[in-house]
């Protein structure tokens, strides 16, 4: 049988919390999305690693990760991650997209990112699944018309790539999931976060001053109360990115 590859396109850096704890940022992905008789590498594309052109082809899906870059900023890295996205598309390549990577995939083909007009976005957030999807891309999998997730983000999808269809929105964010044909999702929040990782990255955010000492106080104090459905999430991601969708 012939062995599945998959690749993490990795657009952050790893804290030294997450690589003692989960083995980085790709082991937390390929603990989600990982299973037996695969291959998962990595690309430190925010480093300027990626996979050679004559590489791309042996891959059967991709998955771009969260970053603390911006997804509409012109960075050499993010220009050359946006050609790579292109190709990916003309190849009809599985392309899953989380936080900053659901942004760029939005971006690299032909929709427009930015600040969100609601500020930062921290915490649990209920997404409400489309029922009037064409293909009814969550119907086979038995899924509820609601499922909570992890959230932590400033920037967000504000217009959707021509063709692509908005498959999840919440209160906070119209456009909280989007696919693109068969081949391309895109998830602003977290499925791969533990509740463990989100109070890290509230810490890091304080000390960086990118959110006030009251604002993490009152996100560390609701999160305590809630549960993202993280199985379910689990499911829907390995499904598309495998061929179940």
């Amino acid at each position: 049988m012939v062995e599945k590859r998959f690749a993490v396109l990795l657009c952050a850096e790893d804290s030294e919390y997450v690589k003692k704890k989960y083995g980085g940022y790709y082991g937390v992905f390929v603990k989600m999305l990982g299973e037996e008789g695969e291959k998962w590498d990595v690309y430190r594309v925010a480093r300027g690693e990626f996979p050679d052109d004559d590489e791309i082809g042996g891959y059967s899906g991709f998955v771009i990760t969260g970053s603390c870059s911006d997804a509409h900023a012109d960075e050499l890295w993010i220009c050359r991650l946006i050609d790579l996205l292109k190709k990916l598309d003309i190849m009809k390549k599985k392309v899953l997209g989380i936080c900053f990577g659901h942004q760029i995939l939005g971006r690299a083909l032909g929709g427009k990112t930015g600040r969100a007009g609601s500020g930062w976005d921290i915490g649990f957030r209920t997404v409400h699944l489309s029922s009037s999807s064409s293909s009814n891309f969550f119907s086979t999998l038995k899924l509820p018309a609601r499922l909570s997730i992890i959230e932590c983000h400033r920037d967000e999808v504000r217009e959707l790539p021509p063709k692509a269809e908005i498959i999840g929105w919440s209160e906070k964010t119209g456009i909280e999931m989007f696919k693109y044909g068969d081949h391309m999702m895109g998830i602003q929040g977290h499925p791969e976060y533990t509740t463990d990782i989100l109070l890290h990255l509230i810490d890091r955010l304080l000390l960086k001053d990118l959110i006030s000492e009251s604002f993490a106080k009152e996100v560390r104090a609701k999160v305590q109360e809630c549960e993202a459905d993280r199985e379910a999430w689990r499911r829907l991601c390995v499904a598309f990115l495998k061929g179940g969708l």
